[in-house]
């Protein structure tokens, strides 16, 4: 965003720019699908897809997604059609996601963990029809309620047992039958095995990089109820490339990429599967988070890639029986979702001799902005610098346009092909974040004299946990719906481990009892894991501002006082 002029002016951080980086390296707008057919003919018999032991090379991979890509066609998904992913991290995933943009359609990502209110809300937003998932009744029985209820009207559904390697394929369905859905037989349900049973040739589709929205990415935003970040093929491949290039020791067709992130969350879904792509990089699948199965895999796969967020960073280093594991094989990893602790990436550091770097972006910059440098000062509690192409401003909270010099605190603002077209059916919000030709992030910030950014505060309420966004408000919507509570604020305080924990504040109605077990009991079909309040404080009165709004501010002043408090009676 912004014109070449402004783009091509002298920045703070030209001087001590990395020697092996070039910030104005060219990167051209290109469709998605072309990072994976450039690979798959380049790396053709290399294995890209190891799932629980079954391996992919590039070449079957791309050769299914070509007979995916056609079997969607076949069942009406075009130009600009909406198809949602409801999956975990397994070869389904990567499947459908180059199938569906290479038919022509645009990607949905759902979070598998998504309450039944959040599913049908992202459903009706994005106006999804079709959705890919698993045969498992914890994916199914969460999406089979929605098939008529909702713009939803067909699954594809893909067996779990058939990327499972032998002898696990066979005894899948037996040793595992209380997982598995039983799935009607009609129109509504496709199976993953009828879509790929075509020839494989799929009609071309004319895409426009710039302008074809390749995934829309439902975010929280600055502010709010999630939106679609409508992510373009070019700030996909732009974001791709930008990452290649801040990395130029990593070894095309050499690397191996441990991919446990969850692929339906921005940063994963450029870092480690497109990033491991672009490289020709075999991609190591965990469907979930286990701390000692991603150990395990570590010793066993010999990763040489671990893009994580700081939570998975931390648990690692607090492992008492690290002498068991060689951590050895990884080289670069990078760190993102949250704030990375100097002490957690020191820690790491020491026990594997990787490169471990701290980058920052957000949603609706497909989502790396900047990163600290592979090679060269990683400054304490930096974000580091604006990776190749982008400009990053720091812009007075007052006017919202005017940029401030280094040293002074403003607001982040991002300019760069990785920022997003706007938000899906949202003028005013997309008119509001994309003012005056800047992503303007919602976080306060300051940019030294060498261009590095430090984060200082944040304008928007969002909660970071473990990487993952929550939103005060839907966490509140909820509260809201148990008849006792009469008012609720909730809000993120600083955890060692997640980096930040849910915490509800509540007053109840007259006469009205809850307790927090009784809290937790009633939001479980309700709210996901991750956004449950791990803390519930009860309250005769909540603090209200001057117009009688509840004040989260002023609950968060007293934590702060509280732990400073505590602080030094230590």
């Amino acid at each position: 965003m912004g014109d070449a002029s402004t783009m091509h002016r002298s920045h703070p951080w030209d001087r001590i720019y990395p020697d092996d980086v070039d910030w104005h390296a060219p990167i051209a707008a290109r469709p998605v699908p072309a990072l994976l057919d450039d690979s798959a003919a380049r790396y053709a018999d290399r294995p890209f897809l190891d799932f629980l032991g079954k391996r992919w090379t590039y070449a079957a991979v791309a050769r299914e997604v070509d007979q995916v890509a056609a079997g969607l066609q076949r069942i009406g998904v075009g130009k600009g059609d909406r198809v949602g992913l409801f999956l975990p991290n397994t070869p389904y995933f990567v499947i459908a996601y180059y199938a569906v943009l290479k038919a022509g359609g645009t990607v949905v990502n759902f979070n598998p963990l998504y309450a039944d209110r959040e599913i049908r809300h992202q459903i009706a937003d994005s106006g999804v029809t079709l959705m890919v998932t698993l045969d498992l009744k914890l994916l199914y029985d969460k999406l089979a309620p929605m098939l008529g209820t909702t713009t939803l009207k067909r699954l594809v559904i893909g067996r779990m047992a058939d990327i499972l390697p032998f002898p696990k394929n066979w005894l899948f369905p037996i040793a595992k039958r209380a997982e598995v859905a039983s799935i009607p037989q009609d129109e509504r349900h496709v199976r993953w095995s009828a879509l790929r049973s075509g020839a494989g040739h799929p009609a071309p589709v004319a895409i426009d990089p710039a302008t074809d929205v390749a995934v829309l990415q439902y975010t929280g935003g600055t502010t709010g109820v999630p939106k679609g970040a409508m992510l373009t093929h070019a700030n996909l491949t732009a974001n791709t490339e930008q990452a290649a290039l801040w990395f130029p020791g990593a070894r095309p067709g050499q690397e191996r990429m441990l991919g446990v992130l969850p692929f339906f969350h921005v940063f994963a879904m450029t870092a480690v599967m497109n990033f491991a792509v672009r490289l020709g990089a075999e991609i190591v699948l965990l469907p979930r988070f286990d701390l000692t199965q991603v150990m395990e895999t570590i010793d066993a796969k010999k990763p040489t890639l671990f893009p994580a967020v700081p939570t998975i960073y931390t648990a690692i280093n607090h492992r008492t029986d690290l002498a068991k594991y060689d951590l050895s094989s990884i080289r670069y990893c990078i760190s993102g979702g949250a704030p990375l602790p100097v002490e957690v990436r020191e820690a790491f550091i020491r026990l594997t001799g990787c490169t471990l770097v701290e980058g920052y972006g957000l949603t609706e910059s497909a989502p790396i902005a900047t990163c600290n440098p592979a090679k060269g000062a990683n400054k304490a509690g930096s974000i580091g610098l604006p990776l190749p192409g982008t400009v990053v401003e720091i812009v007075s909270l007052e006017d919202r346009n005017s940029v401030l010099p280094t040293g002074e605190k403003g607001e982040v603002c991002i300019r760069g092909p990785q920022v997003m077209k706007g938000y899906w059916n949202r003028p005013q919000e997309t008119a509001e974040v994309l003012e005056g030709g800047r992503l303007h992030t919602g976080d306060v910030g300051i940019m030294d004299e060498d261009g590095y950014v430090a984060i200082v505060d944040r304008i928007k309420d969002m909660i970071l946990c473990s990487g993952f966004n929550v939103y005060p408000r839907n966490v509140e919507e909820a509260i809201y719906l148990h008849p006792a509570v009469d008012e609720c604020v909730v809000a993120g305080l600083p955890d060692d481990y997640r980096g930040q924990t849910v915490k509800a504040y509540i007053k109840l109605a007259d006469g009205q009892s809850l307790t927090k077990e009784d809290l937790t009991a009633f939001l479980k079909d309700k709210l996901s894991p991750i956004e449950m309040p791990k803390q519930v404080e009860f309250r005769d009165q909540l603090p209200k501002t001057m117009i009688g709004k509840l004040s989260r501010k002023a609950l968060l002043d007293e934590e702060e006082a509280r732990r400073q408090q505590e602080g030094k009676a230590a």
